[in-house]
């Protein structure tokens, strides 16, 4: 059974590149514009994991994430921030929040998929979907 990946991006290029790389990694992708979309999903369907832009409109990745985790249906969701923020504390601030991963914009191609199996693989869903070639 194929991974599926919640993605949340308000950047259409970086959605589509993204998506690429996922379906052609064998993930089954859902796509979000922004926080508020990302919730509509997860009310129909709960993927193994999220991976979000954190500076969006209308629900921003913090958002998002607090909504996630004050749902009891959604709270152990595998939540991962993608991000162009590079400042010093940033990943901290990231992590803190109570994000199970950070992982830097502009994303390698080469090495996406690896990062998220890696992040998958310390996930209960890891023995489902975690070991995709």
């Amino acid at each position: 059974m194929a991974c599926r990946v919640l993605l949340v991006e308000d950047n259409p290029a970086s959605l589509e590149l993204m998506r690429y790389l996922l379906h052609s990694g064998g993930y089954q992708t859902l796509l979000a514009n922004n926080g508020q979309e990302a919730l509509e999903h997860l009310s129909r369907a709960l993927p193994d994991l999220v991976l979000t832009d954190i500076q969006m409109p209308v629900l921003d990745g913090y958002e998002l994430l607090s909504h996630i985790r004050s749902n009891p249906r959604t709270r152990g969701l595998l939540v991962v921030a993608l991000t162009a923020y590079s400042m010093p504390g940033d990943h901290e601030r990231v992590i803190g929040a109570g994000f199970d991963g950070y992982m830097s914009k502009p994303i390698d191609p080469e090495t996406i998929l690896d990062e998220l199996r890696h992040f998958l693989g310390r996930s209960a869903a890891g023995g489902t979907c975690g070991d995709l070639d």
